[in-house]
């Protein structure tokens, strides 16, 4: 007989034999074809072996779903050996759910063949191999096919716990309470020992940080610390260190124990700790307590991670109050500003820079960690650092002008010029306002000189020109200044540079005429800058009549004239 034509095939066409791959199957290894053959030959003589015990009352099967899922499960579990009828009860749409999954878990049983598996992978529940019969939800078949993992195992029972039913499962137990969230003891022992925190003690318990007299006595500490208390009375204590040193949030650990993953319906939280400097006798503001639970309830539900609790708490108690002042953790009332000043940390010019801003503030003032700064309407001033520098970068913007005018008594263009100067380059600002301070003294200082470059005839204002420059910048500063003068404003710059030794190098620069005028005025010329030191370095009366003395006579050498009084 004549063998048929090969057949053809052509780039495209749809009839071509495609590789199907399917998602989440693989070969499994001997050991999990082990592990799987053990529980499922168990399930299989007791497929009653995942449920949990009933600890609670229940209805009749059309009103109660708990109820109505036994029920199903039972005649599931009697029908284990008919492979027809559990082919169709697994792919069935309607009925309970659980009852579907257990159905094609008992056919995956009387199988045998374990050698290819179904990969759960949930990203809270971890990991795990299953055998995937007819059309029911992977979760449950994997929960019904790993009932030894005390976590998954909870999870055949998801629909039942969105209609409000409780599950508690730890190693050594699973149990059902209804539809009312009844912790048992057991449940909470283990929830605790197996914790992502380490504790001690047993009716009363307390972490790393803590004592038992401490939480037993609910004593306040300055960071702070979380009393949870459950229904049988179990107390435990976690200091905030303890929170944030674990790589599991404390709260799914012990949640993902429940179902519905729920702890705020089975402990009571709260967050110990007063600001420092609060009185122990004068209960916090309702509006922070209030949004202190909100707080704990968002931790609760795990929308807010262990390490920012602490934070969290604190900052809704601190925000909340509506008078004195506030520096991080720290409370001062009204009539405490000096203290309040003296807590934070910078020099004593950063302070009085503060204390310029506060003096003249018209509202409250709330300056963030972050830097941003708001107008309070209540008269508190809230600091969220204690560090001077950042906070007068925050506040410069807006109260710069005001510190000078207030530190320095400097206004108009001559302040604008500074404000401007430090809002762009941020100087530190304790360098900032020390020098500030020292060139403002200086030029003081300057200006109690007697008479003023421009009032004195040539060369004595040049002699003054010198006297100053030293006086505000060193002598080392006016050797060039002295090189630069012209006839007689040269001979007094060589006299300048002969009082002060300093002309070894310079003497080429100066005609003769000049050197031998200028040697003539040395004398009188070192009287002058003598008493200059005096005024400035000691502000003293009396060298203030020697300067004047000592300016005639060099006026009289000099040939500049008689001068007119200062």
């Amino acid at each position: 007989m004549a063998r048929p034509p090969a057949e053809v095939r052509f780039p495209g066409d749809k009839n071509r034999r495609k590789k199907v791959k399917v998602r989440g199957i693989k070969q499994a290894s001997k050991q999990i074809q082990q592990r799987l053959e053990r529980d499922l030959d168990a399930l299989l003589e007791e497929p009653k072996i995942f449920l949990p015990e009933i600890k609670a009352e229940l209805g009749r099967p059309r009103k109660d779903m708990m109820a109505a899922s036994l029920k199903e499960i039972e005649y599931v579990s009697k029908k284990r050996h008919d492979r027809k009828w559990l082919a169709r009860r697994m792919v069935k749409r309607r009925g309970c759910m659980v009852s579907r999954a257990l159905a094609g878990s008992l056919l995956a049983a009387l199988d045998g063949d374990h050698s290819t598996v179904a990969v759960f992978n949930n990203p809270i529940y971890g990991t795990s191999s299953f055998i995937r019969r007819g059309n029911g939800k992977q979760a449950h078949q994997a929960a019904i096919q790993n009932y030894n993992n005390h976590k998954l195992r909870m999870l055949a029972w998801d629909e039942h716990a969105k209609s409000g039913h409780w599950f508690f499962s730890w190693k050594n137990g699973f149990e059902y309470t209804g539809m009312v969230p009844k912790s048992p003891e057991n449940w909470i022992d283990a929830a605790l020992e197996f914790s992502s925190v380490k504790f001690s003690g047993d009716k009363i318990r307390w972490s790393k940080g803590l004592d038992e007299e401490t939480v037993q006595n609910n004593v306040f500490s300055d960071s702070g610390w979380l009393k949870i208390t459950f229904q049988n009375g179990v107390i435990a204590g976690l200091s905030q260190n303890s929170l944030t040193k674990t790589e599991e949030g404390f709260v799914p650990s012990i949640a993902l124990t429940m179902l519905p993953p729920k702890i705020s319906e089975i402990i009571d939280a709260e967050w110990m700790w007063r600001p420092i400097g609060w009185p122990e006798d004068r209960a916090l503001p309702t509006e922070g307590l209030e949004k202190l639970d909100e707080v704990l309830l968002a931790w609760m539900s795990m929308a807010l991670e262990d390490s920012s609790l602490g934070r969290e708490c604190r900052k809704s108690i601190l925000n909340s109050i509506d008078e004195g002042y506030i520096s991080g953790n720290n409370w001062f009332d009204n009539d405490s500003k000096k203290d309040f000043l003296e807590f934070l940390s910078g020099s004593d010019d950063e302070k009085e820079a503060i204390a310029a801003v506060l003096n003249n503030l018209e509202t409250g003032i709330h300056v963030r960690q972050d830097g941003i700064t708001f107008e309070l309407e209540e008269k508190v001033v809230r600091f969220e650092e204690n560090a001077c520098h950042p906070l007068l970068v925050s506040l410069w913007k807006d109260h710069g002008l005001t510190i000078l005018d207030q530190m320095f008594e400097l206004s108009g263009e001559e302040a604008e010029e500074i404000y401007n100067k430090q809002l762009q380059r941020k100087q530190g600002f304790g360098a900032f306002l020390r020098e500030l301070k020292n060139n403002l003294s200086t030029a003081k200082k300057l200006d109690s000189l007697p008479w003023s470059s421009v009032s004195l005839p040539k060369p004595l204002s040049f002699a003054d020109k010198l006297i100053r420059k030293a006086g505000d910048d060193g002598v080392a500063s006016t050797v060039s200044l002295a090189r630069k003068g012209k006839d007689l404003d040269a001979a007094m710059g060589w006299a300048w540079l002969v009082v002060h030794d300093r002309t070894e190098s310079d003497a080429w620069r100066f005609d003769s005429a000049s050197r031998d005028k200028g040697s003539d005025w040395v004398p009188v010329l070192h009287m002058l800058w003598n008493s200059a030191k005096r005024i400035l370095n000691e502000n003293s009366e009396e060298a203030v009549s020697d300067y004047v003395e000592a300016m005639k006579k060099l006026a009289e050498i000099s040939g500049a004239g008689k001068l007119t009084p200062p």
